[in-house]
């Protein structure tokens, strides 16, 4: 077995981890397929879930059997700080593989029953969500501390190039075509993020490295305490879990409903307003790639998730569907900085021997959103989706107020 190669020096430029790095480039490369299958996916199963039921709250069941698989965060960061990580993305892009083959053949020969478009959501979390701490992980061992911010804005990058792509030609796909051919250009992408881990097929990641003799419930049970006994560790998962509470099922689950009946807009209108968030997100990415290793790391962190918490109260209160298209490419450019940084500053702020665990707590606490889009759904249901989205938001901004008066060394962190 092949060490991978020695993590590049710092240099300066947006894709100075893409131009320094082989084995990051492959990485990027499959996290580009396997990122566009998922969502050209999920966007098509809950509009046929939303367009066949017209139930918010049968919307909201799909997104969190999709979701559900986050629950699995921290059993999945054991096996990343324990086996090897490459081996881990191989399996799961070979399971979204074989799983999206099987929705988009029954979809292809009749109109698949409400449970069964549960299971493919199902099915396609349980590809992505477990594999997510040996993706993130993995990162930080092939580019090194220096490059790590340009490398997850990088990855962040990716994942809204696809978010742009993904659903737009999704919607389109749907409109012209049907369902069933938007599903079978899922199955390409993860084909496609298969071979594209193939360079890394020989790399032994530290991850196999440190395999540890502890059981898997003493690893899990120390690292948990070992990671919320450090505060600024705790207040960056305290940060994602109130967004995953308040905010991000929104876009998770209702974004159909916002589309469908505050703007107007069919399937080909849904897929622009996400695309509207995509582009956001990749300017964020940009932009985030550029400034490297800056200092204001947890500024830039609580005040921006602030700011994106207001974002989307004015969105819940617009009707017009050109402020509504900006409003949500906003919404997309300080998502790009919450998600880089949510990832970037835990594993700063980690030790290495627990970064594996560290990154599936954060999936635990991203995985509150079935619950979450329950709850926000069964509101929904009752005040309206404009209402529940307003007083979400609001809540978070007060979070956040409150985080920083309390935690002030959060803001403050530089990471350097």
């Amino acid at each position: 077995m092949e060490a991978p190669p020695s993590p590049p020096r710092a240099r300066s430029g947006p894709l100075a981890s893409l131009r320094d790095s082989r084995a990051f480039r492959a990485l990027w490369v499959s996290n580009v397929f396997f990122f566009g299958g998922a969502w050209t996916q999920t966007m098509v199963l809950g509009w046929i879930v939303f367009d066949t039921t017209g139930s918010e709250f049968l919307l909201a069941v799909f997104t969190s059997a999709r979701l559900a698989p986050m629950l699995l965060g921290p059993f999945a960061g054991v096996l990343s700080d324990r086996h090897d990580r490459v081996r881990l993305l191989n399996i799961a892009c070979g399971w979204a593989l074989t799983a999206a083959v099987a929705v988009s053949a029954l979809e292809s020969v009749t109109d698949a029953p409400y449970w069964v478009l549960v299971l493919a959501g199902l099915a396609t979390g349980l590809a992505q969500s477990p594999s997510q701490p040996a993706r993130s992980s993995l990162v930080l061992e092939l580019v090194g501390r220096r490059n790590l911010s340009n490398a997850n804005a990088l990855n962040a990058m990716a994942m809204n190039m696809t978010q742009v792509v993904g659903p737009a030609l999704g919607g389109a796909m749907i409109s012209v075509f049907g369902s069933s051919v938007a599903l079978w250009i899922s199955t390409g992408w993860f084909a496609l993020s298969l071979l594209a881990l193939w360079p890394l097929r020989h790399a032994d990641t530290e991850g196999a490295r440190r395999a540890a003799p502890e059981p898997v419930g003493a690893l899990l049970v120390g690292g948990i305490r070992t990671i919320l006994g450090n505060r600024l560790a705790a207040g960056v998962l305290g940060v994602t879990l109130a967004a995953n509470i308040l905010l991000w099922p929104v876009y998770q689950a209702f974004m159909p409903v916002f589309a469908k009946e505050s703007l107007g807009l069919d399937a080909d209108g849904l897929g622009w307003l996400l695309t509207c968030s995509g582009v956001g997100g990749l300017t964020g990415s940009l932009v985030i790639a550029a400034l490297g290793d800056f200092r204001f790391k947890g500024a830039l962190f609580v005040y921006g998730t602030a700011a994106w918490g207001t974002l989307w109260a004015l969105f819940a209160l617009s009707h017009q569907v050109a402020v509504s298209f900006a409003l949500m490419a906003l919404i997309g450019l300080l998502s790009a900085s919450f998600g880089v940084l949510q990832t970037t500053l835990l594993l700063m702020t980690t030790e290495p021997s627990v970064q594996g665990r560290a990154l599936g707590v954060q999936e635990l606490a991203i995985g509150v959103m079935p619950l979450s889009s329950l709850c926000l759904g069964f509101s929904a249901q009752h005040v309206g989706v404009a209402t529940t989205t307003l007083l979400s938001s609001l809540l978070l901004v007060a979070f956040l107020a409150v985080l920083a008066l309390r935690l002030p060394g959060l803001p403050r962190y530089r990471g350097v």
